[in-house]
């Protein structure tokens, strides 16, 4: 492995990757950690899924790797900020402080090399079910597990069936249902406004496990996407720009990248409808 040649961004981005959890795809982060080396890494939020182990820990080796991967970035010089979410909301206790060289914050504002200035949050704190509604967000969280785990049974059936690509169900589903849909673009909509008022260029946040880069107005929208299910990162390129990852391991659904483990798609910058 230490022979493979590495991406070299300026900043990577990543949130909800839901450690202690059986959903976590933490063997495709390795990967995707392994492929991009970075000046600065930006964690938004639902790092460690506290909730979830609350009622049962599933903690892997591939997990642990995680961890230690990030704290060896951070030790060899890499800017690492933790910004605590509402799964791992226990940390917020800690802001301020810095663990193995990583800071703990609330928020940050992130400059790109293109000179944009970036609001970094998780993004809890605009959505109204989590803030006012905790057990109904308690009960969303269980029943999007269960969709994650039919979505990984689901993937299995299709690659003993030899059927190509990466189709999921938890994505499918928030596609088509009309109140999910109308909750991704009220909870953008309420981020994007903040923005404005900040007199900032634009957000990257976390949350609602719905990765996208878009431009509304002249503010950047930009959400990190998951390691449950869509498996996205953003990624800040030397030059500042900025491209949504998908990784798969396996080279299950992307455009190669050459030599590298793993596959990924590239996302361009997109402008709203």
């Amino acid at each position: 492995m230490g022979n493979i040649p590495r991406m070299k961004v300026r900043s990577i981005f990543l949130s909800d990757i839901h450690l202690g959890t059986r959903a976590c795809q933490a063997d495709s982060l390795i990967g995707f950690l392994r492929a991009y080396e970075s000046e600065h890494l930006y964690l938004l939020g639902d790092i460690i899924d506290f909730w979830s182990m609350s009622r049962a820990i599933h903690w892997t080796a591939a997990q642990n790797t995680v961890v230690q991967k990030v704290l060896r970035r951070a030790r060899h010089g890499e800017k690492v900020f933790l910004i605590p979410g509402n799964h791992d909301e226990a940390l917020r206790e800690y802001i301020g402080a810095s663990f193995g060289d990583i800071r703990v914050v609330d928020d940050v504002i992130h400059e790109t090399a293109a000179g944009k200035r970036l609001l970094l949050l998780h993004g809890d704190a605009f959505d109204q079910v989590t803030r006012h509604h905790r057990w109904l967000a308690v009960l969303g969280n269980i029943g999007y597990d269960l969709l994650v785990g039919a979505n990984a049974l689901l993937s299995r059936i299709r690659r003993t069936l030899r059927i190509p690509g990466y189709w999921s169900l938890a994505g499918y589903a928030k596609r088509r249902v009309k109140s999910a849909v109308s909750y991704i673009f009220d909870f953008e909509d309420a981020v994007i406004h903040t923005v404005r008022e900040r007199g900032l260029d634009g957000v990257v946040c976390g949350h609602i496990h719905a990765a996208c880069v878009r431009e509304t107005d002249g503010i950047l929208y930009i959400n990190c996407g998951d390691w449950v299910d869509s498996c996205t990162a953003i990624v800040e390129h030397l030059d500042g720009r900025l491209e949504l990852v998908e990784w798969r391991e396996g080279g299950v659904g992307g455009e190669s990248v050459a030599e590298l483990p793993g596959e990924a798609k590239v996302l361009p910058l997109r402008a709203a409808a």
